[in-house]
């Protein structure tokens, strides 16, 4: 059973309608769903700050010497949620980044639209986050 969503952020928390997901992730945490950001970004900075309120735990790859696809920066941010990468979905814009995550275990959302990825979100969570599309 899924508990957990990660999310990459440029590409997919920066889209045009972004809204939508931030709306869909702060439904998720109301429903005791586990968020996090895993970004291959240097480190976190004014973005930590600003996205803190959607996210239980932050991963940015120039701060713990991982970057996706190496399928142990999956299981990093999976252990900083307290699930196994079995609990987790992940959503990237980056096909190769998706196929990391599957290969450690998460599912995989390649997001191309976010009325996209609210629709393949919604069919993985279904009876657990009531609403989330």
């Amino acid at each position: 059973m899924l508990k957990g969503i990660v999310v990459d952020y440029a590409g997919v928390l920066t889209d045009a309608e972004a809204s939508r997901l931030f709306a869909a992730l702060h439904l998720a945490r109301g429903h005791g769903m586990r968020t996090a950001l895993l970004s291959n970004a240097d480190g976190g900075g004014l973005v930590r700050d600003r996205l803190a309120p959607w996210f239980d735990a932050m991963v940015f790859s120039g701060e713990v010497g991982l970057a996706k696809p190496d399928v142990e920066v999956y299981r990093l941010v999976a252990r900083r949620l307290g699930l196994t990468p079995g609990e987790c979905a992940f959503v990237d814009d980056s096909a190769g980044n998706v196929a990391g995550a599957v290969a450690a275990g998460m599912a995989g959302v390649r997001h191309v639209s976010v009325e996209q990825t609210l629709t393949e979100l919604a069919v993985l969570f279904t009876g657990v986050v009531p609403g989330i599309a």
